[in-house]
C-alpha cells in the first residue's frame, strides 16, 4: 500500500511556530484581564508608558496565590484571578518584546538555578524519610466552599 503523497504545504507549516497548541480556554481567559484593563487603563497602555517588571510580577503572583487559596475571582472586579494572572504575563511578554520592558528583576540572580538544584535531592530523601507515614493531604474540596 502507497501512502499518500503530502501536502508541499504541510511540509512547510510543519517547522513553523505551533500555535495550535495554546489552548482557547487560556486565550479567553487571558482577554477577560486584558479587557478589564483596557476599561481601566487604556486598551494597550503599557506600549506607551512602559511596564515596570517587578510590578506586573507582584500582581500576577498576587493573583495566583489568592485563587491557589481559594479564591475563584478578584473581589472589586469579579473577573477570574487566573485571567488577571494570564493578562499580567501577556502583558510582560508583549512590553519585553516590543522594548517597553523595564528591567527591574534582582540583580545577579545566577544563584537561584544552582540552590534549586541543591535542594531538590531533600524533597526524594524527605519521601523516603517518611515513606511509613500516610498523612492526609487537606485541598479545597475539604471545606466545601470551591466557588
Amino acid at each position: 500500500m502507497s501512502e499518500k503523497p503530502t501536502n508541499p504545504k504541510d511540509a512547510i507549516g510543519a517547522n513553523k511556530l505551533p500555535l495550535h497548541l495554546w489552548p482557547p480556554a487560556a486565550t479567553a481567559y487571558g482577554c477577560i484581564g486584558l479587557a478589564e484593563g483596557a476599561l481601566k487603563y487604556g486598551r494597550g497602555n503599557w506600549r506607551e508608558a512602559g511596564v515596570k517588571a517587578s510590578i506586573y510580577i507582584d500582581a500576577c503572583k498576587r493573583h495566583l496565590d489568592a485563587w491557589f487559596e481559594g479564591e475563584e475571582c478578584a473581589p472589586d472586579s469579579g473577573s477570574p484571578h487566573l485571567s488577571n494572572a494570564l493578562a499580567c504575563l501577556a502583558i510582560l511578554v508583549d512590553a519585553k518584546t516590543t522594548g517597553k520592558l523595564i528591567d527591574d528583576r534582582n540583580f545577579n540572580g545566577a544563584g537561584y538555578r544552582a540552590l534549586v538544584e541543591q535542594l531538590t535531592p531533600q524533597v526524594q530523601h524527605l519521601k523516603d524519610l517518611f515513606k511509613d507515614k500516610s498523612p492526609r493531604h487537606f485541598t479545597i474540596a475539604d471545606n466545601g466552599s470551591a466557588e
